[in-house]
């Protein structure tokens, strides 16, 4: 696969179907963020503070609920499991949905923390099949601040060196040492456009 898209939760359930709708045909493989309902868990996490590793396992159910939702709206998807199977599905010339619970408990390759979203796990993939990265989200990239606050600036390009520098940023805090860890490369655009894509 060429590329590993990580659709963020933030854009489910309408732009999420139709970024994908566009990608039909695409050599690559979907991760789903876990949007609301991982929204959900770190909210009742701050209010009563569960253990790291309960978030950490319910906020990756989050994303494969919500894979296997987006999967009942396309016809040329199928779920994958395994690294194998979604080379086998995309060598059907269908798009890979990757559920990331099982191979993330087999392997373990993160500490449970709020710093690792599916942006992380979205790279992890991406190292496993020697993919591109591209994150999809509801904003147009990286930004100075915090993209809704006055005098934020849009970032065209930068080294992943400096973003290990960013306190927030619109990826996750991992996300920048998993990159230089994996040797990966990194998109980040707005799906509510899917002509970005």
């Amino acid at each position: 696969m060429e590329w590993v898209i990580k659709i963020g939760g933030s854009l489910f359930p309408r732009k999420a179907i139709e970024l994908a709708n566009a990608l039909e045909g695409e050599n690559c493989l979907f991760v789903i963020g876990g949007g609301e309902f991982a929204n959900l868990i770190r909210k009742y996490d701050k209010e009563i503070e569960f253990s790291q590793d309960v978030t950490h396992e319910t906020a990756i159910d989050a994303m494969d609920i919500l894979a296997k939702l987006l999967n009942d709206k396309l016809a040329f998807t199928e779920i994958s499991y395994t690294i194998e199977e979604a080379i086998s599905i995309s060598d059907l010339n269908k798009i890979p949905i990757m559920i990331c619970s099982d191979i993330l408990k087999e392997n373990e390759p993160f500490a449970h923390s709020w710093d690792v979203t599916s942006d992380s796990i979205a790279a992890y993939i991406a190292s496993l099949l020697d993919a591109k990265l591209l994150i999809a989200t509801n904003v147009n990239g990286i930004y100075t601040k915090d993209p809704s606050l006055s005098g934020a600036e849009l970032i065209k390009e930068i080294d992943v060196n400096k973003l290990l520098t960013f306190d927030e940023s619109s990826i996750d805090l991992m996300l920048p040492t998993l990159l230089i860890e994996y040797g990966l490369d990194c998109y980040v655009v707005n799906g509510e456009y899917p002509e970005r894509v």
